[in-house]
């Protein structure tokens, strides 16, 4: 995956995704029995923050974000396993399990045992909070963006659905189509750039094999019960085309604290408008 990477940096259009992809470190993990170095992008200095990106994505979504706290925190965003540019080995279990025992891991290669901060997007915030409750002394706070599966219930795909569902999401107009819908305003804000790094993971060798597997499993769902007792954050777009009114509803009810409600904003705030999402985590996200 790192030749594959490495080979794609030159192509890459926009400037803040090719700079981002340069502070990616790969690394051997131990415990998870893949003989494989895992992506991990690691820039900035100061108190540990981990940030975790949705579904069928990669830590180039948050392109836009990293220069706005770089400055103030030390950053780590690593790929879930089995998404973005990760080792995709066949013989090996793809589902929540296994993506949170890889951040297990990714937390035990830090040189610190300081407590750090956790922004999940999406299907992220989903994991940021099993994360949460799985490593409570390791979490000292989370901020949710647009969260995705905290409420409801794991659907397993059976067999052949999960095919149709992997080539259904492979077809370029489809990819282009999500893409557009996850902006507040896909006319101003979605060009070639955008539409690349929606798509740019699908070359990894194994993508097709370890999402049908992901679909198997069923994925996130009543990820949210119960929360967690650290701190949490919780802010969406007023524009989500994604994040469903009824899902919003159920996820409203959860949370104890009202959620922030950003304006000109879609499914992604850290793209939509990632300097109040950057003003919140310098408030909220600081020891």
């Amino acid at each position: 995956m790192k030749e594959l990477l490495d080979g794609l940096l030159s192509d890459i259009l926009d400037p803040q995704a090719r700079s981002l992809a340069n502070s990616v470190q790969w690394l051997h993990l131990k415990g998870l029995n893949v003989d494989q170095p895992f992506p991990i992008a690691m820039l900035g200095q100061g108190p540990p923050l981990v940030l975790l990106h949705g579904f069928d994505s990669s830590f180039l979504e948050f392109r836009r974000l990293t220069p706005l706290l770089s400055d103030h925190f030390r950053l780590i965003i690593p790929d879930l396993f089995g998404f973005g540019f990760s080792p995709r080995p066949a013989g090996v279990s793809y589902g929540p399990i296994a993506i949170l025992d890889h951040l297990d891991a990714v937390l035990e290669t830090l040189d610190s045992q300081e407590p750090v901060g956790v922004i999940g997007a999406s299907m992220g915030g989903a994991v940021a909070v099993e994360l949460a409750r799985r490593s409570q002394s390791r979490v000292r706070a989370l901020m949710l963006l647009a969260p995705a599966g905290l409420t409801g219930r794991s659907m397993p795909l059976p067999p052949v659905l999960d095919r149709l569902g992997v080539w259904f999401l492979s077809r370029p107009g489809v990819r282009k189509g999500l893409c557009k819908q996850a902006f507040a305003d896909p006319k101003a804000s979605v060009g070639p750039a955008e539409e690349q790094i929606a798509s740019l993971h699908l070359q990894c060798p194994g993508w097709a094999d370890a999402l049908a597997a992901f679909a198997r499993t069923g994925g996130f769902g009543g990820s949210g019960h119960p929360l967690p007792d650290q701190p949490l954050h919780a802010m969406w777009g007023a524009n989500d085309r994604i994040l469903q009114p009824r899902l919003k509803e159920q996820a409203a009810k959860l949370l104890v604290n009202p959620v922030e409600t950003l304006e000109s904003c879609g499914h992604l705030p850290h793209l939509d408008q990632p300097e109040q999402v950057a003003q919140r985590c310098l408030t909220l996200l600081a020891p």
